[in-house]
Formats: structure tokens, sequence, C-alpha cells
């Protein structure tokens, strides 16, 4: 028999997970590990009070959104012209209405994942212009690569959320793609997703089409959709997100509240300076989601990183950044609120070890800091600027990994197995003992891609290394791919108002 002939039960377990599916895997993690925290109750305070002093002294302007503006002037800001300034403790107070857990429910029931507490849900990455893989390289993204991406992540039971503009679709307009994506979202999978933030009838058109797929009553009391929305930092919010954050928490539907920090750019090159910044912009944003609609689930969100102060150029994955998150999960801690931090992030041009080493760097800060939802799980490479297939295998690899270890480390009799030593005795081995044999399928987690076959079997094998492994994955996956299934009205519903919309305005490509 030939070498690819053999196949060791890992290997076999490998095929039956991937003939399974992504409805195989957990709605969402609930971590079993304490979060950690770097910064005393003094220097936190520190923090606190440097955030409240721009707040007051500084303070934030809100562009183009006279309600917004009207928002603060009857809850009490300071409001001159476009800038509005904050008394201390003025915004925490408002932030009490936000909810500290929320469901955000799926199509299919069994896949909704709740957000907050000490629950973890891994998305995909987020945005990019650009798509790659081994065999094409660098590329325009296109709706079939949007497609695909949907694809692998429902396919995939190591992650819990479908994401949202995985990559954009350019060969579709810009004034409709978000109504493929949805569509897609809401076709290609039965996991959680968000929707378009990039204008105000863009995000309705989003929240319409999940009342289509939900019924109108089920989401103005429930969430069903999320949308991400940036500060325009330093300390500018602009209309077109706060008109999308407003109609996501008009509807009842949770903002993802994020600002984009690159130190030494658009904020300090100090970490603690970018740490307070970021607390004072994503407050602001946040209060005004509860103003909107008290009570709307809304998500703290964080994106701290980096530049070359040599050249200007963002770099993502440095631990300035990741230390960084682990003292913005504190704070948002002490708000009581749900926490988007971090990422899988790099600048890597390549699925190569800089990328893994940078992504892995930025996702422990993730895990250990204590986020609930964090976006750019898999694919991110080029600094966000491309979507890259291998990569978002073996980062889905990851997160199968941060699974087994979120799950922390179980005490009972039988995980302490005092019985097998008594079995085995001094000087045996443990490989063929009842306790073994009762645990071998589940007692490790078992990687899709690793190999850890001898070196002469690698080699007979083919000599291939792990972004090759990936590139066969994802192929054997979308080849194999079956969508789930759709209520056949709400399919016909989702299909009529995406033709409408459509029909009713010409094409805009900016």
């Amino acid at each position: 028999m030939t070498v690819q002939g053999v196949r060791s039960g890992r290997q076999a377990r490998q095929v039956e997970r991937a003939k399974k599916g992504g409805g195989m895997g957990r709605p969402y993690i609930v971590r079993n590990i304490p979060t950690y925290d770097v910064l005393s109750e003094e220097n936190l305070l520190k923090v606190e009070h440097a955030a409240d002093r721009i707040l007051a002294e500084t303070g934030i302007e809100f562009r183009d959104d006279a309600v917004a503006l009207d928002h603060w002037k009857r809850a009490g800001a300071k409001v001159d012209g476009l800038l509005v300034k904050f008394e201390p403790g003025m915004l925490r107070e408002i932030l009490k209405s936000a909810p500290r857990e929320f469901t955000q429910h799926a199509r299919n029931p069994a896949n909704s994942v709740q957000i907050g507490g000490k629950n973890v849900v891994f998305a995909p990455a987020y945005g990019s212009p650009f798509v790659m893989d081994l065999d094409r390289g660098r590329r325009f993204g296109t709706l079939e690569d949007f497609h695909n991406f949907i694809k692998l992540a429902q396919s995939s039971p190591n992650f819990h959320h479908s994401g949202g503009t995985i990559c954009e679709p350019t060969d579709i307009p810009v004034n409709k793609r978000h109504l493929d994506m949805v569509l897609a979202h809401l076709t290609l999978s039965d996991r959680p997703y968000m929707g378009s933030v990039t204008s105000e009838d863009r995000a309705e058109d989003s929240i319409e089409m999940s009342r289509i797929a939900f019924g109108r009553e089920f989401v103005d009391q429930n969430c069903v959709i999320l949308g991400n929305v940036n500060v325009n930092s330093p300390l500018v919010w602009d209309g077109t997100m706060t008109n999308a954050l407003r109609a996501y928490a008009r509807a009842n539907q949770a903002a993802v509240v994020v600002p984009f920090i690159l130190g030494g750019a658009m904020g300090p090159v100090t970490s603690a300076g970018g740490i307070a910044q970021s607390l004072a912009e994503t407050m602001a944003g946040c209060a005004l989601t509860q103003l909107e609609r008290k009570g709307a689930p809304v998500i703290f969100g964080n994106f701290l990183s980096s530049m070359s102060l040599r050249s200007g150029s963002p770099t993502f994955g440095t631990p300035e950044p990741a230390i960084g998150s682990m003292v913005i999960g504190q704070l948002a801690r002490r708000l009581g609120l749900p926490l988007r931090c971090s990422g899988n992030f790099t600048t890597s041009k390549l699925p190569d070890a800089q990328a893994m080493m940078e992504g892995t760097m930025s996702m422990l800060a993730a895990i250990h800091c204590g986020a609930n939802f964090i976006l750019h799980s898999a694919g991110f490479l080029d600094g966000l600027l491309s979507m890259s297939y291998e990569k978002f295998m073996l980062d889905a690899d990851l997160c199968g990994s941060l699974h087994s270890y979120l799950d922390g480390v179980k005490i009972d009799d039988d995980q302490l197995a005092v019985e097998a030593f008594a079995e085995v005795g001094p000087g045996n081995h443990f490989f063929g003992c009842a306790h073994t044999m009762a645990h071998y399928e589940t007692a490790f987690w078992d990687s899709d891609l690793s190999d850890n076959e001898p070196f002469e079997k690698w080699e007979a094998a083919g000599s291939l290394d792990a972004a090759s492994r990936a590139n066969k994955l994802w192929k054997k996956r979308l080849a194999e791919f079956e969508a789930p299934d759709l209520d056949a009205g709400i399919a016909q519903g989702l299909a009529e108002f995406v033709e409408a919309k459509k029909a009713s305005v010409g094409d805009a490509w900016y």
C-alpha cells in the first residue's frame, strides 16, 4: 500500500469531522480560565481619570448628525457647534442601561450565541478589498470570493459567527453590494451575522432583511444582527457612522463600537495615552446607543495598533497593542459591557511564520483580556488589506485549539486517573490501559492541518508545508459544501426584497 493510502486514526477522525461540518461545533465557548489583569486599581483609576479629562476638556466632535447632537443636549452634555464635552461620570451613568450580556439569535436556534459574561465568540476577518490564495495570488475580491469565505466559515466547527464584510465584493456596485452580502449570510449560513454600516439606508436595508428572515416582532424584541461602527480617531464621530449606529440601536440591534487607533498617527505613541483615548471615544459611541434606545445591546470595541515610526506604515500583531488589550478588557468589565477586542492581526503578505507569530500574539491577547466577540479571528493578512484562503484555514485551526485552551483543566476523579495508576503500575506505559481507551478519541485537541508524522513519511507524501496543506483543505471544503436549509417563503421574500431594492436605484461605483 502507498504512503498516501495509509490513514492514521487521527487522519480518519479529521475526515469524519470534515464530513460533519459546522453543525458539530459548539455555538460558542464558555471560558473556564480567568482573565488576565495587568493594571492595579490605582492605575486603572488614573486611566479613567485621563479619559474623563479628554471628554471634559477637549471633547469629541459629532459631525453631520443633528439628531446625535440633540441627544447630547437633552442628556446634559455641553454642545458647542459640533463639539460635545462631557462631565466626568456622565457617560458611565448613561451606560448603566446597556445589557451586560445578550443573545444574538441565529437563523438556526442551535447556533445562537451569547455575547458577554464568560462567553467567547469567534468571527472571521472583516473589510479586506483584496483576496489571496497560493494559486492566483493577490487580486480584488469578488462576490464569488465572499460566498466562498461564508461557506468555509459555515463548514468549520471552529467558528461561531458568519461575520460581516469578510471581503469586499468589488464586482458589485458599492450602493448595492450590502444587499448581496446580507443575502449570502442568510442563505449560505445559519449562524449569526453582521450587516452594513456604510450608510443609514444600508443599515436599514440590512435590518429589514433580518425582519424578513426572523419576523418583525421577533427582531424588535431580540438581537439578530450586529453593525460594526468605527470612530474617526482622534476624537471625531462622523455622521456616516453615528447614523448607522443609531439605526441599529433604534431597531434594538447591537452596534459594535470600535476606535481604530494607530499609535503615533490617530493617537499618542504611548500605550497608556492610546488606551485613555480609546476609552473616551468608545464610551461616547456606546452611550449614544442608549440615548437612541435605552436598553439596546451594544458591544464595547477596541482596535489598538502601532506603526513604524521610520516609514509611517501600520504594524499589526505587535506586543504593545497586545498588552494594551489586557487593560481595555479590565476597563470594559468595570463598565459592565460585552467586549470586542484584538483579533488575528498581521502585516505579513503571505501565510508564513510572520503571519502566525503576529496573529498568535494578538489572538492570545484577545483570549486573555476577556474578549467576548473576536472579530478578525481568521484570514487577516497584509494589514487587513487582503483576505487569504490559506491563512483562513490555518487560523481556523488555531481557533480550534483555543476551544480546548479556554476549557482549562477539569478536575474530578476520572480526570485525576488514580485508578489508572493502579492498573498500570510502576515502569509500565498507559497506552493500552482502560482509562486511555475510554478517552483516546477526546483527550487531546486534533489539528486539521498539522503534520505530526515522522520526517520520512512526510517527505514521501510530498513534503508539503502548512500553507500547501491549507490550500488543499479549503478546496476540499468548498467542493463538499452544502447550504443549510432555508424556508422557501423566506428565501423568496429575501430575493424579492433584494431585486426591488436594486431596481429602484442606478449603479454607483464609489
